[in-house]
């Protein structure tokens, strides 16, 4: 893989990125001013809104961010413990605030239905809605019993969803993530957790980003490596192969644009970083 496009400015501790198919437009979550920020293909900011605030347009903490394929992005508001959705031109078109505990990482399906995370209730919702009208049709929790679950990926292909958990250990350096594949009718289909990589790999693995590539195959972040590793299609997990291993600080967000370049969030310079698979 190589770097086609540098970092772009302005983001303040950024935790979450999505790109919409249809359009190559990225959204970014992150903490400044305007919290989402809207960036053409070329790199140019074409959109900021979502101000902190209690207003109804207002976000708070966003933890991440997903963009449907109706074209609506969708954040996950860890200050008022809802999930917010706009339109690309910022106007709030929807709160869910019903039941969440602490709403975390979110992805679209090509329905438009939403996946995420609930953090503190250890649990997977689909929520689906009728975004133009701004309706709510069903929030219905789909898997219970997670730890920490925070990143989320749904694969475009087969529905297959992928999520993220974290681990509290003993001591204070021993946090620890475990990635768990569940299949389209939610059925576990494998696992994987930072001492088991530790097998395939020599070094301790923190994830805290996932993404489906258009082949379905799951791909995370590693920061403890500052890496981008792919663990391979849900029925070869895990395979073991590194698709960026330099030139990244603290990767936090993944997403694939529609010409399959990967999409790399580093907070740990406040950038974007785009990668072609040529």
């Amino acid at each position: 893989l190589r770097l086609s496009l540098g970092g772009w400015g302005s983001l303040v501790n950024p935790s979450g990125v999505a790109a919409c198919r249809r359009s190559g437009r990225l959204a970014v979550a992150h903490d400044g001013k305007k919290r989402i920020h809207v960036f053409g293909p070329s790199g140019a900011c074409l959109q900021r809104f979502g101000e902190r605030g209690d207003a109804g347009n207002d976000i708070k903490y966003p933890l991440d961010v997903t963009v449907t394929s109706d074209g609506h992005v969708v954040v996950t508001d860890g200050g008022d413990r809802s999930v917010k959705a706009f339109d690309f031109e910022g106007r709030g078109v929807l709160a869910v605030r019903e039941g969440f505990c602490l709403p975390w990482g979110l992805d679209a399906t090509p329905e438009s239905e939403v996946i995420l995370t609930d953090s503190e209730a250890g649990a997977l919702y689909r929520l689906t809605a009728d975004f133009k009208k701004g309706k709510l049709k069903k929030c219905q929790m789909i898997r219970s019993q997670l730890v920490s679950p925070r990143g989320v990926a749904v694969s475009q292909t087969s529905g297959a969803v992928v999520v993220i958990e974290h681990l509290k250990a003993q001591g204070p350096n021993n946090s620890r993530t475990r990635v768990k594949i569940f299949s389209a009718e939610m059925d576990l289909i494998g696992q994987m957790d930072s001492f088991g990589l530790n097998l395939v790999f020599p070094s301790k693995i923190y994830t805290t980003a996932v993404a489906f590539d258009k082949e379905g195959r799951v791909v995370v972040t590693d920061v403890c490596s500052q890496a981008v590793i792919c663990l391979g299609k849900p029925e070869e997990f895990p395979i073991f192969n590194p698709l960026i291993s330099h030139g990244l600080s603290y990767p936090v967000g993944l997403t694939y644009m529609a010409n399959n370049s990967l999409v790399v969030l580093d907070s740990g310079d406040h950038s974007i970083k785009i990668y072609s698979s040529a």
